[in-house]
């Protein structure tokens, strides 16, 4: 096993000394950012076990691999976008810290902070704000095939699915057709495609409302800001363009957008960026994040808070409930973060920006009880040593909640503004000089080299009965079948 020594590090050198015991060799690496590259491991050489096949499934000629599930500590870039300090809960883009943009900005200009690296100046805001709103409007063939979807897909079904049709409109976009290199190469292509992705992300997420609705999809309005247009598409009846949204709603689904725009390298950001290594089209890449978004681990979360906090019911059950959790009878969702072992710094804002919606809507009776849990858990011991605090998603969905929306469109919600973070992500891996496909390797603990044996003379293997006495076998069968034949 190897260790790392506590010895002074060359003189004008950040670095650590790593010494294999194994074979004796030590090797000195450098420290860059608090980093050092794992490459640096693969010098740690050992001799193959002997073994009668002479295959070493250790892979110990190519060095030592850093072995990381989950990548709870890898670093797989270098990145200059979202800066987050989780023991202070501190959140930032390219400088500004979140509190001052969800303030001060819109989520156009947070979009375009994301990922052209600074705040547009007056024209450019006027001009990207101009160019996104004309680029809203969907192909005719892409509007009937988000369509005919069923009334009760799940609308995160219907985003990604018309995310990856989407590039088939877009030939010219596709660097299976026009080369490689395609948006290494060609910044105006890269850029165009990135407008035409932020335009349309709310358009298709409004035609998913709309099909669940079984009503007619509504056209897009140029002039509207970017939220206020998705809420004018999903809500507009028969008062055509005279319709206006709330602009206290609509203000706080931009402020909502400016806290989900992009959050480092996440589940779906981690994919967007692994599957554009391989230099396919965003619409592609797009699509693969999206449903990365739609596990319940990831843009799921606060579908459950609320679903939580419905089960609890009632300011009264909140202690029992809590004992409950402790016990590890019940699952408590919105607190905590992978990330930040202090107060998620958005959660703040989405608390404050709850008032404006009530306002408007009516107060949310859940919230009495999501304030209650919120009071009992910081005030118990138990969950504040597991720095067990209420994050985004714990009051963001009782926004959702209370402006209407259903709980399945609560993904939605999160997958429309992140598109400006993936796609920053994406252009940024793009733009380095040094973009290389994404290959993790692996530990192979499987078996070792065997001989095939023909079917007939293998051993049956044993089928064992289940719980409620129906037999079973690895693979799926139907038991009525499978009854039958045995």
């Amino acid at each position: 096993m190897a260790v790392i020594k506590s010895q002074p590090p060359p003189k004008g050198h950040d670095s650590i000394t790593v010494t294999d015991n194994r074979t004796g060799k030590t090797i000195t690496i450098p420290i860059t950012h608090n980093s050092i590259p794992a490459t640096a491991f693969k010098a740690l050489k050992s001799v193959a076990p002997v073994s009668e096949d002479g295959i070493d499934t250790d892979d110990t000629a190519n060095g030592i691999r850093v072995f990381d599930p989950a990548y709870l500590n890898t670093a797989a870039i270098s990145s200059k976008i979202t800066f987050i300090d989780g023991d202070k809960g501190f959140l930032m883009h390219r400088g500004y810290p979140i509190e001052q943009l969800a303030e001060k900005s819109d989520f156009l200009e947070t979009a375009y902070l994301l990922i052209y690296g600074d705040l547009p100046a007056k024209k450019q805001y006027d001009l990207w704000k101009y160019e996104v709103m004309h680029h809203t409007i969907l192909a005719d063939d892409l509007i009937k095939l988000i369509g005919s979807m069923r009334y009760d897909s799940h609308p995160m079904s219907v985003f990604i699915s018309a995310f990856a049709a989407m590039g088939a409109f877009a030939p010219e976009a596709n660097p299976a057709l026009q080369g490689r290199n395609l948006y290494i190469n060609n910044k105006e292509v890269m850029n165009k495609n990135i407008i035409r992705i932020i335009g349309k992300a709310a358009t298709v997420a409004a035609a998913s409302m709309r099909v669940r609705m079984n009503r007619p999809f509504i056209a897009p309005r140029a002039d509207l800001g970017y939220a206020e247009n998705m809420l004018y598409m999903m809500d507009s009846m028969s008062e055509g363009e005279n319709y206006k949204p709330d602009a206290r709603l609509a203000k706080a689904l931009e402020i909502l957008f400016i806290l989900h725009a992009d959050h480092e390298m996440n589940c779906s950001t981690s994919t967007m960026t692994h599957v554009g290594s391989s230099l396919v089209d965003p619409y592609s890449a797009v699509a693969a994040a999206a449903a990365a978004l739609y596990g319940p681990l990831h843009g799921g979360a606060n579908e459950a808070v609320i679903r939580m906090i419905e089960k609890i019911g009632t300011v009264e059950n909140v202690p029992a409930f809590l004992e409950a959790v402790k016990e590890k009878k019940e699952l408590l969702f919105g607190f905590g973060h992978r990330v930040y072992k202090n107060t998620d710094p958005r959660s703040k804002i989405i608390r404050e920006v709850s008032e404006m919606v009530f306002e408007a809507c009516g107060r949310e009776p859940l919230i009495e009880v999501a304030t209650a849990l919120k009071d009992a858990a910081l005030a118990d011991p138990w969950f504040v040593e597991k720095r067990l605090y209420p994050n985004v998603d714990y009051w963001s969905g009782l926004i959702y909640k209370a402006m209407g929306f259903p709980l399945d469109f609560y993904p939605i919600l999160f997958a429309v503004p992140r598109v400006a973070g993936w796609l920053a992500h994406w252009k940024q891996a793009l733009d380095s000089s040094n973009a290389k496909i994404w290959r993790p390797r692996q530990i192979y603990i499987g078996e070792s080299i065997r001989d095939y044996v023909p079917i007939e003379d293998r051993s049956e293997k044993e089928i064992k009965d289940s719980k409620d006495g129906v037999k079973e076998l690895p693979h799926y069968q139907s038991r009525r079948r499978l009854q039958a034949r045995l």
